[in-house]
């Protein structure tokens, strides 16, 4: 009986340790694509882009955390800036979140998967006028020379948000795979709250 048990302890200890050998401690992704501004938020600005990548660890074939780094940037739409009387304006913002993963499918090649998780979001408003041009703003007119945009007026502001979502992984079970995601994003600003809709592309190891 004694070798029994320990014949099933030792077949127990080998499969937890196949299981983790079978997929690495560590993972890491990098993406881009575009982003939807969401609700009240989606009123003044357009469609804009992202850009972002997270690293983290692998617990077990099916759960996993990363510390994900987005910046998302959309543009405040004409409506918006012909009030506020400003020729050009964008909203960009940082996202630093732990994003738990549980995997539903990991050892297939189609690996589905749900996240969600929260952190600090920093969001900037800038106006911005044609450099080259004449402006009222600042230290009274003025004439900017040069090529790009003159900056008018900027805020910025950090608060707490969440995120939630879902992907799909394409390619081998443990090496490199692209990947197409969605996620809400929530931040809990002062005037408002700040929705939008980040969908990224991008490669995962």
């Amino acid at each position: 009986m004694s070798k029994i048990r320990f014949v099933s302890v030792f077949g127990i200890l080998a499969a937890g340790i196949l299981q983790a050998q079978e997929v690495p401690p560590f993972t890491f992704n990098v993406g881009a694509g575009f982003v939807e501004p969401q609700r009240s938020f989606g009123r003044f600005t357009d469609v804009g882009w992202n850009v972002g990548g997270g690293a983290g660890f692998n617990f077990n074939p099916w759960l996993s955390a990363l510390l994900d780094v987005n910046y998302n940037q959309m543009g405040i739409n004409s409506n918006t800036l012909f009030n506020l009387g400003a020729p050009g304006g964008t909203v960009g913002i940082w996202s630093f979140t732990v994003d738990p993963v549980v995997h539903l499918t990991r050892k297939s090649r189609f690996d589905v998967y749900v996240t969600g998780g929260g952190g600090i979001y920093r969001r900037q408003d800038t106006l911005t006028t044609p450099a080259g041009g004449f402006s009222p703003f600042g230290f009274g007119y003025g004439y900017y020379g040069g090529f790009g945009n003159a900056v008018l007026a900027s805020y910025s502001v950090n608060k707490p948000g969440w995120d939630a979502g879902a992907g799909i992984n394409l390619g081998s079970k443990w090496r490199m795979k692209f990947y197409a995601e969605a996620r809400y994003n929530r931040v809990y600003t002062n005037n408002g709250l700040t929705d939008y809709i980040p969908v990224t592309f991008g490669v995962k190891f």
